[in-house]
């Protein structure tokens, strides 16, 4: 699997633990779009895109099956991220 494309969206509320919001594509053939950059209380992670069932709880729509992909999209997803910080700035 190759990710072949990452676009992010910053968003700029101060007060927000939200801080961007991704999209990518792998091998040049797949999307998955809504990927979560969050302020957490140890640093920045991503969340998968996800819906709120009528219990509350949240489930993931798309997500890796294994510790290699997961840590292949976040770090893909937290470079474009420092990127577009970096042209903000």
């Amino acid at each position: 699997m190759k990710i072949t494309d990452v676009r992010l969206r910053l968003v700029t509320k101060d007060d927000s633990k939200l801080k961007g919001v991704a999209s990518i594509t792998i091998d040049d053939c797949f999307a998955v779009h809504d990927i979560k950059v969050i302020d957490g209380k140890d640093g920045l992670f991503i969340s998968m895109p996800n819906r709120k069932r009528p219990d509350g709880e949240y489930n993931d729509i798309a997500h890796p099956t294994n510790t290699e992909t997961r840590e292949a999209i976040k770090n893909a997803v937290l470079s474009a991220y420092e990127k577009e910080l970096n042209k903000a700035e």
